[in-house]
């Protein structure tokens, strides 16, 4: 009995150890993020130019900004990807995700963004259900890759939130102005394609026809203007991310082809969602 006692103190003892050492190292490692941070000190004149170079690239304008009702109005604001944008481009953050801790059917995580000069932090702690919707039922989870998968989809928004808190309010609405500008002169093909481009990306992705789009707008998308098109773009993006739903937008009164939608996408989808950009390219030669 005295042996197993004995064992059992100094397992104890092992894993304070153990678990002393890792918290050390953690440690040694903020102080040499912080000095490097202090040896070479953002330059916030050339950090903005590097933002607004970013945001004249198309492909990041085309996701940087969501769109979604609430309460009889539109809310408008920075994506997910352009946030990321703006904490890489501005430097000197650490930013993320960590699993806090993984219970019997669900983690607790924690969302940061640390300005490593200023020391100005923002922070959210989260719950996430090992479970999700499939089929209209609930699914619980087991695999190790879907929950990861899971808790990193719930707090993309959180660190979103937490970055847009730490860097000025000024620089990110100067990104937003300038994605917007970008939007606005992409003119590489005619209007009237980008939107049928659009309109054909929403009935593949979230099986929304032409017609609930022209009802959410409340005209014909022959009609449409430049603004109408970034606000489709926004729409877009919002579904995408996950900060709305398509009954948000488009209501429940019409249903698209299931047919149509359940082909593959099509390459025209594919340069709305701004992945590729290889239809740009060529357009640019055709006109030179």
């Amino acid at each position: 009995m005295n042996n197993l006692q004995a064992q059992y103190e100094q397992n104890q003892q092992s894993g304070g150890v153990i678990a002393q050492s890792s918290a050390s190292r953690e440690m040694e490692e903020v102080k040499g993020q912080i000095f490097m941070a202090r040896q070479f000190p953002r330059n916030v004149f050339q950090a903005e130019n590097r933002i607004l170079d970013a945001c004249k690239r198309e492909s990041l304008a085309k996701t940087a900004l969501y769109s979604y009702p609430r309460g009889g109005t539109k809310v408008t604001g920075p994506s997910i990807r352009l946030a990321e944008v703006l904490a890489q481009n501005w430097g000197n953050l650490s930013f993320g995700i960590q699993e806090v801790e993984q219970r019997e059917g669900e983690s607790v995580a924690k969302a940061f963004c640390w300005d490593l000069e200023t020391n100005v932090r923002q922070e959210k702690v989260f719950h996430v259900p090992h479970s999700r919707k499939a089929g209209g039922k609930l699914q619980k989870l087991t695999d190790p890759r879907d929950i990861y998968e899971l808790v990193a989809n719930n707090g993309a928004r959180r660190v979103r939130a937490c970055i847009l808190g730490v860097i000025p309010g000024d620089i990110v609405e100067k990104a937003v102005d300038e994605c917007n500008k970008t939007m606005a002169g992409a003119n590489d093909k005619p209007l009237k394609d980008r939107v049928a481009i659009g309109i054909k990306a929403f009935k593949e992705q979230y099986k929304v026809t032409q017609e609930q789009i022209e009802e959410k707008f409340g005209y014909n998308v022959a009609s449409f203007s430049e603004t109408d098109y970034v606000e489709l773009i926004n729409i877009f993006n919002s579904l995408k991310d996950g900060m709305a739903k398509k009954e948000d937008y488009f209501g429940k009164k019409q249903t698209a082809n299931k047919q149509a939608s359940e082909q593959p996408k099509s390459n025209l989808t594919e340069a709305f969602e701004g992945d590729k950009t290889k239809d740009t390219k060529s357009s640019k030669k055709t006109t030179g």
